[in-house]
């Protein structure tokens, strides 16, 4: 991505983010905005909110004058534009739902960039992904990268923890429907863990040491919602594999799913394979 379209993808993002907060702002805390009105593209319900969110997230890019390909969790796979697309944008309008509809503060929204070379075969996937953004509404905290630029938070560059310690980290996890013997060694072996259940935000916590890991091993964690968060670990000099310690390669679309350790460096990030290889 050359720096041209990195301040053109830079102010869409900007813009699209800005507008969807905007739009959901009236319904967070309110039992309206959790309300299901239909399945999503992904399979899993979609609230009141989520579908406020995403239409605002369709409103903007129309606008937009560059052709492009959307995926989202909600509506699927959709081009807006005329002619070939330039990028795909991956967008999840809202991560952290049931939050924002309780208002748990850790609710927000992913947006990741992947520029289409003209001529390219096959589909993109999650190693294409140029840049990633991922906000937290509740508390206004933006999270950015751009491959190869490195990470930063609120505009200033981030690094992760340089903790090499296992027992002294703090980790955020996604155990729903887990099996917990599985991971209840992991827990243990850990100084404190969080579960916050806005994925995009806890992976992104990683790149700034406020978490040191983030583990998500149920191999149903989808790669749309983790497009922009991995690219911000990862260029915060953070690690970034699935469960077998292989690298993320996913196809971007909405079906894709993958399990997912990040860590602040490979000294915990190999402590955290050890220990689940050994389950």
């Amino acid at each position: 991505m050359n720096g041209e379209d990195q301040e053109f993808w830079d102010r869409v993002c900007q813009d699209l983010i800005e507008e969807s907060q905007r739009a959901i702002s009236p319904l967070i805390g309110s039992p309206e905005g959790g309300e299901i009105v239909k399945m999503g593209a992904d399979g899993t319900p979609t609230t009141h909110i989520d579908l406020v969110a995403e239409k605002k997230v369709m409103d903007v890019l129309n606008e937009v004058d560059r052709p492009l390909t959307l995926i989202s969790e909600e509506i699927g796979e959709v081009n807006i534009g005329e002619g070939q697309p330039e990028a795909i944008l991956v967008v999840d309008p809202l991560d952290g739902t049931s939050n924002a509809v309780k208002q748990i503060p850790a609710y927000g929204i992913s947006v990741a960039v992947a520029p289409i070379t003209p001529g390219s075969n096959g589909p993109l996937t999650i190693e294409d992904i140029q840049m990633g953004v991922v906000k937290n509404y509740a508390t206004d905290d933006i999270y950015k990268a751009f491959k190869g630029k490195g990470a930063f938070l609120n505009g200033e560059k981030v690094s992760p923890s340089a903790k090499q310690d296992l027992s002294s980290i703090s980790m955020g996890a996604y155990v729903y429907r887990m099996d917990m013997s599985k991971i209840e060694v992991l827990c243990k072996s850990v100084r404190r863990m969080r579960i916050l259940g806005a994925v995009a935000i806890e992976i992104s916590y990683v790149a700034n040491g406020t978490y040191e890991a983030f583990v998500d091993v149920r191999d149903n964690l989808r790669v749309v919602d983790v497009a922009a968060a991995k690219l911000i670990v990862e260029e915060s000099g953070g690690v970034v594999t699935d469960s077998q310690g292989n690298t993320l390669n996913g196809k971007l679309n909405v079906l894709e799913k993958t399990s997912l350790i990040a860590a602040c460096n490979t000294e915990i990030h190999d402590e955290i394979m050890k220990i689940w290889e050994g389950i």
